[in-house]
């Protein structure tokens, strides 16, 4: 499963990162972004835009046992800007 957040919805607020830490991750810009962890991946990728593409072009991939806090995330977002992918 992937996942990727729309900035231009984002409002910053940070609830994302709260829930899932090791999914998503707040920048300088006030935004929040999704990443990869080396725990999870054998390296970490940030999708921010710079190192690698933001938005819907930079899907991270997250363990299915992140699943609930991803999902949790994504409902909490006060911006509704967090997007699921479940397909392979």
């Amino acid at each position: 499963m992937k996942v990727w957040i729309d900035q231009d919805l984002c409002t910053g607020d940070g609830l994302c990162e709260e829930i899932a830490p090791d999914v998503f991750f707040g920048m300088d810009d006030g935004l929040f972004y999704v990443k990869e962890t080396a725990s999870n991946y054998g390296t970490e990728k940030l999708f921010d835009g710079t190192s690698n593409p933001a938005g819907a072009e930079g899907l991270a991939r997250f363990p299915d046992s992140s699943l609930e806090s991803v999902i949790e995330a994504a409902e909490e977002c006060p911006g509704e800007c967090i997007f699921i992918d479940v397909g392979e």
